[in-house]
């Protein structure tokens, strides 16, 4: 259980699952099955991410060269690549990118963010040519394929998914152990697993970027700064509890600026804004990069949709099974993502939507509230939301806030469950790190927007 006090926020166990719970992930969808108490990300290589993009291809590690120059007469407007990153942070890369080429960050664009731990691959691009640097430019850990000149960027969420070659490790030798594993994929095969937003979402080590984020949409920007400065968390690293610490006793932030490690990037930027600006904390927050404010906000967005669906879950009302009031939306024939096609249930579309669910051709939605959000349109999911926001004490009105427009927040839905592509197991061997254990390497597909560690999770448990 987490205590705050004064800023403090500590957790009694150190562990995923106590920390899920403070973001609103509390169930599973396969609770009759016991997990395999395995780890994973123990190395990097562990954990492989190859992003597919909108016509289907899989993105490969090792890419391409291309000849292609940059020419204005064919419009060319972006340096399109497969940026390959190995143990970084989407975020890292592109600070990394922007300081080698001298670019501000808010130029670089990205299809979606993924895992630091990890080797992954993904499309991003550049306003502006940057072909030939970009074939010259060498970063640690940080490589480019399949540079090309293209008319319009890549835009987050403009990927159909992501394919994952992941290895559990640590797995304790039990009799007919393959066996059990394959009976769990096969239901999570057929009934899917929760769609929650993951600890990346939110922070690993400091799972705070939604009260960051509610504290921006509702103006109160000294306590974003506050939360995101000084305050500290069990599960960070020692000496960044104590920087922040020594800040907040002190209030130095000349002593700060020069203490805090390079690795908090973004709390020395924010520290130095107010040495030069003092307590224009509105300023200070404004001046992260735009893709972080959008990240805050959106984050704040996602608490709200997995407190959604555990209350859901907690008032007994199926994942699975449409309830009275419940939204479907229809999924395209080509690609299997959601289309705008809604229907709400319990009308004359019952049995087809029943039909639809069942062919897995539609699913059950919960909205991502933006500030075009109609509640009404979606009957069974407003009373709880409506909950949530009184047990959290928010008002409605923050929905209406002039940041959601200017982020363009306009509003949106997601699937209460996600069904992996192609799930199954690629080895299940003797562990060639921990001694008299095995490891287990699988591999699978999810939609865009759905979080792997959330299938590993049910693995686990």
């Amino acid at each position: 259980m987490e205590r705050s006090n004064n800023n403090n926020h500590i957790f009694q166990n150190k562990n995923e699952r106590e920390l899920e719970k403070g973001v609103g992930i509390e169930i599973y969808s396969t609770p009759g099955f016991s997990g395999i108490s395995a780890i994973y990300k123990k190395r990097y290589k562990d954990f492989i991410v190859k992003e597919i993009t909108r016509t289907g291809q899989t993105l490969e590690i090792s890419g391409y060269d291309t000849t292609i120059s940059f020419s204005e007469d064919s419009k060319d407007k972006y340096t399109t690549f497969n940026l390959v990153k190995i143990n970084i942070d989407t975020f890292g890369a592109i600070r990394m990118i922007s300081r080698a080429l001298n670019i501000h960050p808010n130029l670089i664009e990205v299809a979606g963010l993924k895992d630091k731990r990890s080797i992954s691959v993904q499309k991003a691009s550049i306003k502006g040519n940057h072909v030939e640097k970009l074939k010259k430019l060498k970063l640690k850990d940080i490589f480019f394929r399949g540079i090309t000149p293209t008319r319009k960027p890549v835009k987050l969420g403009s990927n159909r998914g992501n394919h994952f070659i992941i290895t559990l490790r640590n797995i304790e030798k039990e009799v007919n152990e393959e066996k059990r594993i394959k009976a769990l994929f096969n239901e999570l095969h057929t009934r899917g697993f929760p769609n929650y937003y993951g600890l990346q979402r939110f922070g690993t080590f400091r799972p705070n970027s939604h009260i960051i984020g509610r504290f921006i949409i509702e103006g109160e920007y000294q306590k974003a700064y506050e939360e995101f400065v000084l305050a500290t968390y069990s599960t960070e690293l020692p000496q960044s509890q104590l920087v922040r610490e020594k800040l907040k006793k002190s209030g130095d932030l000349e002593k700060a600026y020069n203490s805090f490690p390079e690795s908090l990037n973004y709390e020395r930027d924010m520290i130095k804004y107010l040495l030069d600006n003092p307590r224009d904390y509105e300023g200070a927050i404004n001046h992260l990069p735009n893709y972080l404010i959008k990240i805050l906000i959106s984050s704040f967005q996602s608490y709200l949709f997995n407190k959604m669906l555990s209350l859901r879950h907690k008032y007994g009302k199926s994942l699975c099974k449409p309830i009275k009031g419940d939204v479907f939306v229809i999924l395209d024939d080509v690609n299997g993502n959601i289309t705008q096609i809604k229907y709400t249930y319990g009308g004359l579309y019952d049995k087809f939507l029943r039909e639809a669910n069942n062919l897995n051709r539609a699913r059950i939605v919960i909205p991502l509230i933006g500030y075009n959000t109609n509640l009404d349109d979606f009957p069974l999911m407003k009373s709880l939301l409506l909950e949530i926001l009184d047990k959290e004490q928010i008002t409605a009105e923050i929905f209406n806030n002039k940041l959601l427009y200017t982020y363009e927040f306009k509003g949106s839905f997601r699937p209460i469950i996600v069904k992996p592509l192609g799930l199954k197991i690629l080895e299940y061997t003797e562990d060639d790190i921990y001694q008299n254990k095995n490891k287990l390497k699988i591999e699978f597909s999810l939609q865009k927007g759905s979080y792997a560690t959330m299938l590993l999770r049910e693995i686990i448990k």
